[in-house]
């Protein structure tokens, strides 16, 4: 078989894997979680088993750990959560209308006409109701896209089900198919199936372990600087700064918008508050990044931002578990891509033996 018939053969394979994603997204949700749970915890069953552990016992020992944690931190930390959620959401128009009225008082001609006379309840009203709208549309799109998650069943029952077959059988399922691989090409093949591995597991776990950190970090930073609902928004900045930049920005408008609610004119605790987040993203980009994402992960934060938006826009939550193992994978084969057209002909306009090079012209001599 030709390349060209190996290419169109491997591009009709990724169409229908394409399809049946799109087609199955609204049931897949908990597979695609438990395969994402069992390639984030193989290497601690690798690291038992060379131990001498058995690959059965050290799968059943993670995944049970992993649940009783799981369940322990819904206990303890879903209630507070829920409930700061309710309040937040219940007192969201008071604090939009304090920080607006305070923003009036400000002497500056161009944001008085952007937000507004003082006065204008009407335009305040507007504004909440715009935001209402918003969450409320943001909250069905998400139960419409991830009812799976939401449920008692596939988070107890069926995620840590999938996640232990497949951590068990992980190594097996490799090796299966390694072995699936085309002769010609499998040494090519097997150097970008490493530069991916890379680039996933490198970005999920390092990625993973700095949301934890600046969840924590955030939540009990503005928790005890005596912040309402420091707690909620310090855990969903870190939890969403997966997303470079928006979740660090995230924190930092809703923080600083309740911290001036809160607290006008005490600008100390305001500035405290501006500080944690600083201080957050000082240590995120001079310690946690390089210790445990490195510099050779090879995606670029706008490209890792466009996956999770259009991901997550064409595939529901299903996108956004696979935006970034997609993205690293695009991003190796166009790095793949890009060296072999540097290499061949087409770049450097010198051609190789073969049909590329052009007919000699025969001389006279050898016409007659």
């Amino acid at each position: 078989m030709s390349l060209s018939r190996y290419v169109l053969f491997w591009l009709g394979a990724l169409a229908v894997a394409i399809l049946g994603l799109w087609l199955l997204s609204g049931i897949l949700l908990p597979f695609v979680a438990g395969m994402a749970l069992a390639y984030l915890l193989d290497p601690v069953a690798d690291r038992l088993e060379r131990w001498g552990v058995s690959r059965l016992v050290a799968t059943l020992a993670i995944i049970g750990l992993f649940v009783l944690l799981f369940v322990v931190l819904i206990l303890l930390i879903v209630p507070l959560l829920g409930n700061q959620l309710a309040a937040f959401i219940e007192n969201l128009p008071g604090y939009v209308s304090r920080v607006r009225m305070l923003l009036v008082q400000v002497e500056i001609p161009w944001l008085q006409r952007v937000i507004g006379l003082p006065n204008s309840d009407q335009s305040i009203a507007e504004l909440v109701t715009q935001g209402a709208g918003w969450l409320t549309a943001f909250l069905r799109s998400l139960w419409s896209g991830g009812q799976a998650l939401i449920s008692l069943f596939s988070l107890l029952v069926v995620t840590p089900v999938v996640a232990f077959y497949l951590l068990y059988d992980w190594d097996h399922m490799v090796s299966a198919v390694d072995s699936w691989l085309p002769r010609p090409y499998r040494d090519t093949i097997r150097q970008l199936a490493r530069e991916m591995n890379d680039a996933i597991s490198g970005f999920v776990r390092g990625q993973t372990a700095i949301c934890l950190i600046l969840g924590s970090f955030y939540a009990v930073g503005l928790t005890l600087a005596g912040l309402n609902f420091g707690f909620l928004i310090g855990m969903v900045a870190g939890l969403i700064s997966f997303i470079p930049y928006v979740g660090s920005m995230t924190g930092l408008i809703l923080s600083v918008g309740v911290a001036i609610a809160q607290f006008w004119p005490e600008w100390s605790s305001v500035l405290v508050v501006i500080g944690i987040f600083f201080a957050g993203q000082f240590f995120e980009g001079n310690v946690l990044q390089p210790k445990l994402l490195g510099s050779s992960i090879g995606l670029h934060p706008v490209w890792v931002m466009f996956a999770l938006f259009a991901f997550g826009y064409l595939f529901g939550f299903v996108g956004l578990l696979l935006a970034v193992p997609l993205a690293a994978a695009i991003a190796v084969l166009a790095r793949f891509a890009l060296r072999r057209y540097l290499e061949s002909p087409l770049y450097s306009g010198v051609p190789t033996s073969g049909s590329l090079e052009p007919p000699r012209v025969r001389s006279r001599e050898e016409r007659l």
